[in-house]
């Protein structure tokens, strides 16, 4: 049976954030195992995010207009023909209805990365690969097939890698990751670094962040001031290395919180995006992590204290840490590759004639 390529539509610019394309990169880098082709048609902002998506082996095609556009419509239509696509994934929770039923209609395997549940979706396979909202909360028309919850979490697999690797807590002295997403909307990084590195039980702070992320260079002249405690990372290799000596993570309930959950480490929470609070919610119930609620509300004084009490209590690290790797399992990456094949195999002769017409 003829393997048709997959096409993925979805943006990353500083104003739209990052999150849902490095989703989508995780489940292309997933597919390839399946041996099918893998086309994005993307904005990307800045361009060097072209470097993921080469070293991945997929195929990039420039989308010329922004994503939900009638404009865009047309073009995405045009590209699943052109490739005669086996499945068009679209990841931007900011779609419309009518332009997903518009996509459905090209009789394609409309697949939907969604975490927000804004709109109305057509028949279509749904994903939420965060921890909410529930399957209740989305309005879809009967026979959409959900796929969500912990199961099908996203684990990068440079960070699943490390699951072995932390099976103990690392030895002292005690080391934070300061992970605040990859979008950090309100430009917490710098305040929140400074605020740890006062923290004198603190031997060392790294923090990941991207190289277009706006503070960069006030981050590296900080790092100018402090170079042996602090450290910033932006490459798999050094952060993957980060993770495995660290004892907690400062996160904001996005991905990274489910990737670290994963792994086994203890988390404090500072929140961003409302709609990441049924994420830091459930980690806070499932006690792999505590919340502190909205950023803005989170004072130097408080986070001082979270860490403090962390750091004097083991057990409380340890259970935390236990808690993650039970919830979050790392397999969701398989779960959700095995769910769209079955879902493929099901069009298979629907494709056949397709091609054949």
């Amino acid at each position: 049976m003829t393997k048709y390529p997959i096409l993925i539509r979805c943006d990353a610019t500083a104003t739209q954030g990052f999150e849902s394309f490095d989703q989508c990169l995780t489940f292309a880098n997933s597919l390839q195992r399946r041996r099918r082709g893998i086309y994005f048609l993307s904005r990307l902002e800045p361009t060097t995010l072209l470097s993921a998506i080469q070293k991945a082996g997929h195929d990039w095609r420039p989308a010329e207009y922004p994503l939900g556009s009638d404009e865009d419509l047309r073009e995405t239509r045009a590209m699943v023909q052109q490739y005669q696509a086996a499945a068009l994934i679209v990841c931007d929770p900011n779609v419309t209805g009518p332009y997903l039923d518009a996509l459905a209609d090209t009789g394609t395997q409309l697949v939907v990365l969604d975490h927000q549940a804004l709109t109305r979706y057509p028949r279509c396979l749904l994903i939420n690969p965060l921890l909410g909202p529930d399957r209740d909360s989305y309005d879809a028309v009967p026979g959409t097939q959900m796929l969500m919850g912990a199961r099908y979490a996203l684990v990068r697999p440079f960070i699943r890698r490390l699951r072995p690797v932390r099976t103990q807590e690392p030895p002292a002295p005690f080391r934070v990751l300061v992970a605040l997403g990859n979008d950090d909307f309100r430009g917490q990084i710098l305040d929140r670094t400074k605020q740890l590195l006062a923290i004198t039980r603190l031997s060392k702070v790294d923090v990941v962040v991207r190289p277009q992320h706006p503070g960069f260079d006030a981050l590296t002249s900080l790092k100018e001031t402090d170079p042996e405690r602090l450290d910033i990372v932006t490459e798999p290799a050094d952060i993957s290395l980060r993770l495995s000596r660290c004892h907690l993570a400062i996160t904001s309930g996005d991905s990274w919180s489910l990737e670290l959950a994963c792994i086994g480490v203890p988390q404090i929470i500072l929140l961003q995006s409302p709609w990441h609070m049924p994420n830091a919610q459930r980690l806070d119930d499932e006690e792999a992590a505590q919340n502190l609620g909205d950023c803005d509300h989170v004072t130097a004084g408080m986070l001082r204290q979270a860490v403090q009490n962390l750091l004097s209590d083991p057990r409380e690290r340890a259970k935390m840490a236990r808690n993650g790797r039970k919830l979050i399992d790392g397999r969701g990456n398989d779960r959700l590759v095995n769910g769209l094949e079955v879902m493929l195999h099901r069009t298979a002769p629907m494709m056949e004639q397709r091609q054949a017409a």
